[in-house]
Parts: C-alpha cells; sequence; structure tokens
C-alpha cells in the first residue's frame, strides 16, 4: 500500500486524538476517581482492586497504570490464544497510553482531592470526562480493550451480548473492591460512576443506540464489502436493487455494527468512493451472532 503525505497525516491525526482521549481518561480516574474514593468497572477499576489488594494484604504498592497494563496485557494474550490475534495496532496503543497517562498524571498531580470538590461531583466529574475519553478513542477506531476482550472471549463459546457482558463484569469488579476495604458507598457510586461512562460516551458517539444499520449504494461494491469484512471484521449483506432514475442495475451494502465502529466505516467509504450515497440509522435491537441470541428473548 502507497503511503501518501494525506494518509501520513491523517494517520498521524488519528493517534494524537486517541492520546488525547486516552490522556483525558487517565484524568479522571487520578484527578477525580480515585481522590474520592470511588471504584469503578472494566479493566480499570479491576486494576484498581489488585492494586488496593496488593497494598493491603502484602504491602506491596505498584503504581495503577502499571497493572492496568499488566491486567490488559494478559487480557489481550488470553484473548489471542482464544479467539485470534485480530487486535488492531490502535486497540494496542490506546492500552498502553491509558496506562501511561495514569501513571503520569500519578506522577504529576498533587496528591489527594486537589479539585476539593464533593465527593458525588467528583465521581460525576470522573464519569463525564472518563466517558468522553473511551469516546474520542472510539471514534479513531481504537478500543481501551477490558471488557472488549471479555466480551470476545465468552461469545466464542456462548453468544451473549456485550451489554449483558459489561454489566455482569462490571457489577462483579465493583462489588469485590468490599473485599478489599472499600465502603459500602463506594461501591454505590462505583454504579453511578459506570451509568455516567456509558451515558456519556453514547450521547459523544452520536446516540444512546447500541447498534448503527448502513446502507451504501456504491459502483464499487465488492472492494467496499471485502474492505469492511478484512478490515471490521463485519458482515455484509448485498442487496439487488435498481436506480429508477437511470434505470441501471447495482447493488446495495447493508451492515450492522456497533455505534461506535460507524465512524470508522464512513472513512472506509470516503477512502473507497467518495461519491457514495449512505443512510445511517440506529436500530433498537439486534439479533443474531456477534450481537444478541435470538434464544435469549
Amino acid at each position: 500500500m502507497k503511503i501518501t503525505k494525506d494518509s501520513a497525516f491523517k494517520s498521524i491525526k488519528e493517534y494524537v486524538v486517541m492520546t488525547l482521549g486516552a490522556m483525558l481518561y487517565s484524568f479522571a480516574w487520578i484527578a477525580c476517581i480515585i481522590p474520592a474514593k470511588g471504584t469503578g468497572g472494566g479493566a480499570t477499576g479491576f486494576s484498581l482492586v489488585l492494586a488496593s489488594a496488593l497494598e493491603e494484604w502484602f504491602g506491596v504498592s505498584i503504581q495503577i497504570g502499571t497493572m492496568a497494563l499488566i491486567v490488559n496485557g494478559i487480557l489481550l494474550v488470553v484473548g489471542g490464544l482464544v479467539v485470534g490475534w485480530n487486535f488492531g495496532v490502535k486497540t494496542i496503543f490506546c492500552i498502553v497510553m491509558l496506562s501511561v497517562g495514569m501513571n503520569v498524571w500519578e506522577t504529576i498531580l498533587p496528591a489527594g482531592d486537589f479539585l476539593h470538590l464533593e465527593r458525588i461531583l467528583s465521581i460525576i466529574l470522573g464519569g463525564l470526562l472518563a466517558g468522553a475519553g473511551v469516546a474520542i478513542c472510539f471514534t479513531q477506531g481504537g478500543s481501551t480493550g477490558g471488557t472488549d476482550i471479555v466480551a470476545m472471549i465468552i461469545n466464542k463459546y456462548r453468544t451473549i451480548s456485550y451489554g449483558k457482558i459489561l454489566i455482569y463484569t462490571d457489577s462483579l469488579i465493583i462489588c469485590s473492591s468490599l473485599l478489599v476495604g472499600y465502603s459500602i458507598d463506594s461501591v454505590i457510586y462505583g454504579f453511578v460512576l459506570t451509568a455516567v461512562v456509558g451515558y456519556t460516551a453514547d450521547i459523544i458517539l452520536a446516540g444512546n443506540q447500541q447498534s448503527s444499520q448502513l446502507f451504501i449504494v456504491t459502483h464499487d461494491y465488492e472492494k467496499m464489502a471485502d474492505t469492511i469484512i478484512q478490515e471490521l471484521h463485519r458482515g455484509v449483506t448485498l442487496l439487488d436493487a435498481q436506480g429508477w432514475y437511470t434505470k441501471e442495475q447495482s447493488k446495495i451494502i447493508m451492515v450492522v455494527c456497533r455505534k461506535r465502529e460507524s465512524a470508522l466505516i464512513l472513512r472506509f467509504v470516503k477512502a473507497i468512493d467518495p461519491n457514495a450515497f449512505i443512510t445511517v440509522g440506529s436500530v433498537m435491537g439486534v439479533y443474531g451472532k456477534g450481537f444478541s441470541a435470538l434464544s435469549k428473548l
């Protein structure tokens, strides 16, 4: 593939934006959530529980960012062995930057609650900033790992919706913080944090629907379909169509994806055929392989 000046600039911009998103997410945890004695789900919440357990039970102190890198690294290896090494460079980059960002903020920011906010306000602010950071990474094709990898592993053997996996794992992680000295109000704040993070990310990613349906009308449908399958690992359906004005036969590409993937698909479409006609709609429910199982209804 020939690297042009525009493509190089685009790639650099994407990684810069992902870095900003990762730094925003890590700032939320170090400056807002942890000083407020909050907890949360995902790989970061689990890393916080593990770090607290090591310090309380064994007297071993480890930075939260380092622990997050270890946890995500293990998940990546296990996920690679179970479902294959389909993790993109952007996912690995975001995971590393999240961990680096946490350690950097922990080093340069004043110790304690330097923002001097009410506890609930600090948790909500942390959720808003963390959700924004996650959404920024998603818009550039990155992923924060954690629950995404767990969902891939579980769906290898049993079809369970991403939303359910997120609820189950986050609830387990948040409640497990009681074992390492966190109080019941910290657990309650943990669920509040999870809700704020999820809702904020949904809003930024243009809607509160979990999935999107795209119809793409293009003459270069073969290359378009191959790119979506190979790069995004999403199924593609070709529909027979006829343009009534020109009376020409054509194909329509139909893709159903997670809403965070729609922006990436639009960039692929623009790169392949800038004159393509596209409609994007939110769908209330998607059932089948890779989404919610029909048997679960």
